[in-house]
């Protein structure tokens, strides 16, 4: 199987509508970058530093795609502004190979982790609750039995808004009263999980951004309480981040990552947004695979990390 002939026309026209805004901001930007050069020339790589660095594409990822740029174009003796989008396109997706993000098939989970345990954190507001809602939708649709946990017990918006996800998609939630110790609510959602062979188990976490030593106190024990029940858990910790918020969203996951060993990354809002190039800085910068974008509001708009597809879609075939 070719390694995109399970990328639908459907999942391409959602992440080109998705990223319509980005591509829109990005080659305005590049076309003003070029205009009136027949070649590419050192004003003309300045011009798109600038055009990289003002799309959230972060300051140092930027500079490594120019320096490959310079070599390709010094390699290659004359290179014209025609040629650049496309040898930008190589480029970053080249980077986005060497940063650990690789292409996974649709939603799925390895055969010898049962029940694959992904425990969710991020700050509030960047649409983790309905990440968590669309990954079920996700699992489930994917033939997966899914058991939410919600152990971001300091806020009753959060648990009621998991259990609305949980009717919605059909899938079990497991809630204690507010206030519950979250590491209590994640021990019975894995034991309720392991009971009732559950394939997936998604647990929520609270988004605030509380000092660092809290914040890694009390991941740390939700980890180690998980533990008791399934031993090698959590399989997956994913960081949820909101794509619109730029250069926050740099912020933010380095709170996460120090605060604890965040081995995914979920970049949500980039349909309403010009600042999709955060994603690749993101990825470049933390070395940490994006597994998900999030396009859109329906069940359907949130995506597996296709790096090739979304450079594709950003720059052109």
């Amino acid at each position: 199987m070719g390694i995109f002939s399970f990328f639908s026309k459907e999942k391409k026209e959602t992440l080109d509508k998705g990223l319509s805004k980005t591509k829109e901001n990005v080659f305005t930007k590049i076309a003003r970058a070029i205009a009136g050069k027949s070649k590419v020339d050192d004003e003309v790589l300045d011009n798109l530093e600038e055009v990289l660095i003002t799309s959230d594409v972060g300051v140092d990822t930027t500079l490594k795609i120019i320096s490959r740029i310079e070599k390709r174009v010094a390699s290659d003796k004359f290179v014209n502004t025609q040629e650049l989008t496309a040898i930008l396109r190589d480029e970053i997706a080249s980077l986005l190979t060497e940063n650990n993000t690789e292409d996974t098939e649709g939603f799925t989970t390895p055969d010898d982790k049962k029940p694959y345990v992904i425990m969710v954190v991020g700050v509030n507001g960047v649409g983790k609750t309905t990440t968590i809602g669309k990954l079920a939708y996700q699992f489930k649709k994917a033939g997966k039995k899914v058991y939410l946990g919600a152990a971001d017990t300091f806020r009753a918006a959060a648990v009621e808004q998991l259990v609305i996800w949980g009717e919605r998609v059909g899938v079990s939630v497991i809630k204690q009263k507010m206030g519950s110790d979250p590491a209590s609510v994640a021990y019975d959602t894995l034991n309720s999980a392991v009971a009732n062979d559950a394939d997936v188990v998604i647990i929520d976490t609270a988004g605030r951004l509380h000092n660092k030593i809290n914040l890694m106190n009390e991941l740390t024990k939700i980890k180690n309480v998980m533990k008791k029940v399934v031993p090698d858990a959590p399989h997956e910790i994913l960081l949820v981040l909101d794509g619109s918020t730029g250069q926050n969203a740099f912020e933010q996951a380095k709170q996460f990552t120090a605060a604890t060993e965040v081995n995914a990354l979920a970049i949500t809002k980039l349909d309403g947004t010009a600042k999709g190039g955060v994603v690749i800085g993101i990825s470049d910068h933390f070395r940490i695979p994006v597994k998900y974008i999030g396009l859109g509001e329906g069940m359907e708009d949130l995506q597996v990390f296709q790096r090739k597809e979304f450079v594709n879609s950003l720059f052109g075939e």
